[in-house]
């Protein structure tokens, strides 16, 4: 029976998962896998193996464009140019070199699910689904998890932002409420829905 995915490649990224899960588990615990990234690699698990447009999709819109954020600011980062900070992480020498090793899926995620839908097609659920998902996880995030903390350590703290850019302290410019709606709204606005419409247009499949 052939198959639209590499069997070596399902095999590869499931022996990945299943160093990453229990090692971030161990360390980070449970609810770290309610930030973005990580939950898509959860649904990029399920897509592959189920070879599902949908499943592959949803975390293609969700994490794509932040990543390949991510991947510039690596980059730069190590050749000494800080351009957001949100690697800094990755050179901070305190923190398990393990660790610092598996969060370089960041890097190659989303190489891997643009490769994913150019195999399986775009499904143009995608969007609505993975909005009403991030919702869910931001509110989630809001309402039952710690806030930002500057002596939080490995806790995760201020999941998916919900508070704010920084895991130090929660924002200041508004009332909180107003900066998770803002969220809400802004983030399928200005990252889901460029995503979508481009994928759309490239692979366009599904219902």
């Amino acid at each position: 029976m052939s198959r639209s995915i590499p069997l070596s490649l399902k095999l590869a990224f499931t022996a990945f998962m299943a160093v990453l899960i229990p090692v971030y588990w161990a360390n980070y615990g449970p609810t770290n896998f309610l930030y973005f990234c990580d939950m898509a690699l959860l649904l990029t698990l399920l897509g592959v193996w189920l070879e599902n447009p949908l499943l592959v999709s949803m975390p293609t819109v969700g994490i794509l464009a932040p990543q390949i954020l991510w991947v510039a600011d690596f980059g730069l980062n190590l050749g000494g140019v800080r351009l957001t900070g949100m690697t800094d992480y990755m050179f901070n020498e305190a923190s398990p070199l393990l660790l610092r090793g598996l969060s370089l899926f960041h890097g190659w995620l989303p190489f891997l699910l643009v490769y994913l839908v150019w195999r399986l097609g775009y499904d143009r659920r995608a969007f609505a689904s993975w909005t009403a998902l991030a919702w869910g996880l931001m509110l989630v995030s809001y309402f039952f998890l710690p806030g930002p903390r500057p002596d939080a350590g490995l806790t995760p703290v201020n999941v998916d932002y919900v508070f704010g850019p920084s895991e130090a302290a929660p924002q200041t410019w508004m009332p909180g409420w107003a900066w998770l709606t803002l969220l809400m709204v802004g983030l399928p606005l200005a990252l889901f829905a460029p995503v979508h419409v481009a994928m759309n247009k490239w692979r366009g499949a599904g219902a």
